[in-house]
């Protein structure tokens, strides 16, 4: 299994960067067929979190990976999970 890792907590306040940020971590795992993304952002008060989900669940990103994973242990990490067909090109 395949993992990179992306940490946001420290530019919680910048939306356009963590927008920048997150389609960068998702063209890369795309391209390297990386199994699984890990997405730091740390605990605080959630908006950030919540931010990065409502990014996910935007219909032309959500076709782009196979489930999204919340740690129960850890609630300032997500994990997005990605399946590739081994015929095709991404």
């Amino acid at each position: 299994m395949s993992i990179i890792k992306l940490d946001l907590h420290h530019i919680y306040n910048q939306t356009e960067t963590i927008e920048n940020e997150l389609n960068l971590i998702i063209d890369e795992a795309l391209e390297r067929r990386i199994d699984t993304v890990e997405i730091v952002t740390g605990k605080g008060s959630g908006q950030l979190k919540n931010h990065v989900l409502r990014f996910l669940k935007q219909s032309h990103i959500r076709k782009l990976y196979y489930r999204i994973e919340k740690d129960n242990k850890n609630l300032g990490r997500i994990f997005v999970h990605f399946k590739f067909d081994p015929d095709e090109d991404y």
